[in-house]
């Protein structure tokens, strides 16, 4: 939940990059890219640990995206129902999708894996269009 008004935010911003860009430089192809954001507090106060991420992105994240990924540590924010501002360490994950049909439903099942192991009410993702070369 400590996302969603981010996700909000994130998504103005977002909705203009979904449109498939109009033609990649010379050197660049399109692709679709996921930017997947794992709040890190705890309903019971505590926090996930670096371990037990170590652990997350071993079990669910890597073996559905053998290819490779990026994450990041990252801190997030959103304004609370009293107007105070809720801070929160997070895991920032991005991936660029090969263009496979089941991609999508590969980031769906590790969000909701995470959401479940953690107790978390959301995980923000982005998705937009790019030009990316490796």
């Amino acid at each position: 939940m400590r996302l969603v008004l981010l996700a909000a935010a994130t998504s103005l911003m977002a909705t203009t990059a979904l449109a498939a860009p109009a033609g990649c430089p010379t050197g660049l192809r399109p692709a679709t890219t996921a930017e997947v954001f794992f709040g890190e507090d705890l309903a019971d106060g505590g926090q996930v640990t670096e371990g037990d991420w170590r652990a997350f992105l071993a079990s669910e994240i890597s073996p559905r995206f053998p290819n490779g990924l990026t994450v990041s540590d990252v801190y997030g924010q959103w304004r609370g129902p009293k107007g105070a501002f809720v801070r929160e360490p997070s895991k920032a994950l991005f991936i660029v999708f090969a263009g496979a049909p089941e991609e999508q439903r590969r980031l769906d099942l590790v969000r909701d894996a995470y959401k479940r192991q953690f107790h978390q009410q959301s995980v923000l993702l982005v998705e937009q269009r790019a030009c990316v070369s490796f």
